[in-house]
């Protein structure tokens, strides 16, 4: 089992940045990648960003290319989502999500979830 527990989410104008952490415990050393998705109100779930747990490679949305970074600290077992110039169209519950194994596709396929953090961007 991986718990993953998400924090920084809050309120912030338009243009205006957030950094996003999602801890991970229990069974760290079986995570092959971790990922970030929103939820916005009346829509699907949708990837944002993913990073490979062992070489650091990193995955985005078209939608947040050029605004989001995703990093990792390996040593505290943690993910990062910088989030840069939002727009009031990112406003949703972000949620952290692990793989425990392997697959070509770093947008689908997580098997744990953190209970996500609310993100509202005011115009």
């Amino acid at each position: 089992q991986v718990q993953l527990v998400e924090s920084g989410g809050g309120l912030v104008q338009a243009g205006g940045s957030l950094r996003l952490s999602c801890a991970a415990s229990g069974r760290t050393f079986s995570i092959y990648a971790m990922g970030w998705f929103r939820q916005a109100p009346g829509k699907e779930r949708e990837f944002v960003a993913a990073i490979s747990w062992s070489g650091g490679r990193t995955y985005y949305a078209d939608s947040v290319k050029g605004r989001f970074t995703i990093s990792r600290d390996n040593a505290k077992n943690t993910v990062h989502l910088q989030m840069n110039i939002l727009k009031p169209e990112d406003t949703a519950v972000y949620s952290c999500a692990a793989k425990t194994y392997v697959s070509e596709s770093y947008s689908t396929g997580y098997n744990y979830w953190g209970q996500g953090t609310q993100v509202t961007v005011s115009s």
